[in-house]
């Protein structure tokens, strides 16, 4: 069976200049988006082996506040901070079974080229938005990619 590696890029965040890159904070708007993204995934009924998010702030406070929707807890995942790519993906997915399921938490534009080198898919990751990618033999199939207002209507 094929695993599955789940992209769900960070919610809004202050904007570039605010302060250190690696301490810009969510928003409102990020912290509703967070928020949304974990209630629709626990309505669909996803269910992640891990939730690995990167250290930095705006994305490790998304990752905390989705996984309280899902009743799970976040790990941090430094490769995640920037420059995660397709071998950092193989490697990561690597330490699960067969019939894994993981989801990280990180930024643009390194998830999108990472799902582009996994499946061919161009994909725009917009912020709070998720991809799911089914992954086997190093190949890789878009199953899912939701936007930040899809993922509203899916948690109602």
């Amino acid at each position: 069976m094929a695993k599955q590696l789940w992209f769900l890029r960070h919610g809004d965040a202050e904007p570039h200049g605010a302060r250190p890159d690696a301490e810009r904070r969510l928003t409102d708007k990020g912290e509703r988006q967070s928020k949304v993204v974990g209630a629709a995934l626990a309505k669909l009924g996803t269910e992640f082996d891990a939730v690995l998010a990167s250290p930095r702030v705006r994305a490790l406070d998304t990752a905390k506040l989705a996984c309280k929707e899902m009743g799970c807890e976040p790990m941090v995942h430094e490769p995640l901070s920037g420059g995660f790519d397709r071998d950092d993906a193989d490697e990561l997915l690597a330490g699960f079974e067969e019939d894994g399921c993981v989801l990280i938490v990180g930024h643009d534009p390194d998830f999108s080229e990472t799902i582009r080198d996994l499946t061919g898919a161009r994909v725009d990751m917009k912020k709070g938005g998720i991809a799911g990618v089914r992954v086997e033999r190093r190949t890789g199939e878009l199953i899912a990619l939701m936007r930040p207002g899809d993922l509203r209507r899916i948690a109602g």
